[in-house]
């Protein structure tokens, strides 16, 4: 699909933009690096550090930057940001969109700082709000906060980074921010590898990791911007009209897109509380369903974003409705089969990625049961990072925070009814269902709204990935060997069988959805 009539000063130096399958495509695809990298560090990790105190530590104090990183870089920030900048794009001048990315650098860097000063000295009362469990374990409290010192400025670091990855998508650069986590990845696992003999306590080499990879990912950003023109020099501005709106939108959205994070965070306060390795299940179970959710939930999102921005400020109302009903059926297409994979190879993936070294059986079956709960909600949370848009692309961040607070307090509610007959794997499903609540109160809102409208041909397009998932199901359970097998084999030999278990899985599906009529062509918007 092509960008809109170049009528701005702003644009006239721009190719058209790519189609959104290309482009969720191309994202996909660094995403899919990126995922896959980040798998082979968390393999770096259990073999390194399993489940023990150490790396609960760990997750946990790389986990509170990180969630803060999802619910306002990602979360808030950009989608506040994006639509402005979008606005600006589509009606002023280079040199007022310039000011603007100014204005945001400088106001956005000195409210970052302060919180970064703030976390790093408060520490030990941050491990104690979002770990309560550890309080009393003094080793492993204390690890946790000097970690957490390390780590925050992440914060900052990656939130400098979103911004500069926000500016390179509305101009449709998707590719270098879809590239740029690559480098926190490679960072942790050349940490891990090299600096944790260098380390009285090993495993803080992660955090050091965790600290380098933030700047090399704001520093790899800084060419790009400056071919467009847009490197930011900082001016705290905080009365320029853009940086009021997205100060503005940014109030509410903090609770609107990012609740799945929220959510994920309650998990881990509450499983400090169970026993040792609770919070590394949930970790490793939460990465592996992070995969297909990053690969193609986020990149669809990250696309039809800017998208949908400049068809509500041309006021095309068609292709607005057009532009959601397309994200739907693609996080469908992508998410079902994804999620019934991950239900029902959860032992065998746990086993081939992670148990090495520290990781016993033990900890790939407790893996497992989170991971079959995660699976649960896979579909909700993609649908809510394609459906969240509809409203932000609008500058609508009430709607979307009163159905967080919805969906928050019944993650809530249910975590305390699972907890107790399903330990770890109880806050996991709780996440799930109110992943669902949340996806279906966003849908209501679009559709009553008239933001979503169903495009033809639904019925159909139902029964054809329903019959393609049905295929791939039989395939599964027909190849699939006993759980006591895969613990049982080594590591090539898990990858083997996995690999031809994933290969044939994929092709089936893919023959299932040729047979039945589905074709390329079909989620070509133009």
């Amino acid at each position: 699909m092509s960008s809109e009539p170049e009528t701005t000063t702003a644009k006239k130096s721009l190719p058209k933009a790519p189609g959104l399958l290309r482009s969720s495509g191309l994202v996909g695809a660094m995403t899919m690096l990126s995922r896959v990298l980040g798998l082979v560090r968390d393999m770096v990790i259990a073999r390194y550090f399993g489940a023990g105190a150490g790396a609960d530590a760990f997750f946990v104090a790389f986990k509170i930057p990180n969630f803060l990183r999802r619910l306002f870089a990602e979360g808030a920030f950009s989608q506040a940001f994006v639509p402005v900048l979008s606005s600006y794009r589509e009606g002023q001048s280079v040199s007022e969109v310039k000011r603007l990315v100014d204005a945001v650098a400088g106001s956005l860097g000195l409210i970052l700082l302060a919180v970064t000063l703030v976390a790093m000295l408060g520490s030990p009362v941050l491990t104690a709000i979002f770990a309560p469990g550890f309080l009393d374990d003094n080793v492993k409290f204390a690890l946790t906060s000097d970690m957490l010192r390390i780590t925050f400025p992440y914060l900052l670091l990656i939130s400098l980074t979103a911004f500069a990855g926000g500016i390179l998508n509305s101009y449709d650069r998707f590719a270098v921010p879809a590239f740029t986590p690559v480098l926190l990845n490679l960072a942790m696992i050349g940490a891990a590898i090299y600096l944790t003999p260098l380390m009285d306590e090993p495993v803080m080499a992660l955090a050091w990791g965790v600290f380098i990879a933030g700047a090399l990912q704001l520093f790899f950003q800084m060419p790009f911007l400056m071919r467009l023109g847009l490197m930011p020099r900082p001016r705290v501005d905080y009365r320029h009209e853009g940086v009021s709106r997205i100060l503005k939108l940014m109030a509410p959205a903090l609770f609107g897109v990012s609740v799945s994070q929220i959510n994920l965070l309650l998990d881990t306060v509450l499983a400090s509380f169970l026993q040792t390795g609770s919070v590394s299940w949930l970790y490793y179970s939460d990465r592996l369903s992070e995969l297909p959710l990053g690969v193609f939930g986020i990149a669809i999102a990250t696309v039809i974003l800017p998208s949908l921005s400049r068809k509500h400020a041309a006021d095309s109302v068609d292709q607005f409705a057009a532009t959601l009903d397309w994200a739907v059926r693609a996080v469908l297409l992508i998410g079902l089969p994804a999620a019934l994979a991950l239900a029902l190879l959860a032992e065998p993936l746990i086993a081939t990625l992670f148990h090495y070294g520290e990781v016993t059986d033990r900890d790939v079956v407790m893996s497992a049961q989170s991971l079959r709960a995660y699976s649960a909600g896979l579909l909700a949370f993609m649908l809510i990072k394609v459906l969240a848009p509809g409203f932000f692309a609008r500058q609508d961040t009430r709607t979307p925070v009163k159905i967080g607070v919805i969906a928050m307090v019944a993650n809530m509610v249910l975590n305390l009814i699972l907890i107790f007959p399903l330990a770890h794997a109880g806050l996991a499903l709780a996440t799930s269902l109110s992943a669902w609540l949340n996806g279906f109160l966003l849908w209501r809102g679009l559709r009553k709204e008239g933001a979503w409208q169903s495009q033809s041909g639904w019925p159909r397009f139902l029964i054809q990935i329903g019959v393609a998932n049905l295929a791939l199901a039989l395939v599964i359970l027909w190849l699939k060997a006993p759980v006591s097998d895969w613990l049982a084999a080594g590591g090539v030999q898990r990858a083997t069988d996995m690999a031809l278990l994933v290969g044939a899985g994929v092709a089936v599906y893919f023959l299932a959805l040729a047979v039945t009529g589905v074709r390329v062509r079909h989620f070509r918007q133009r």
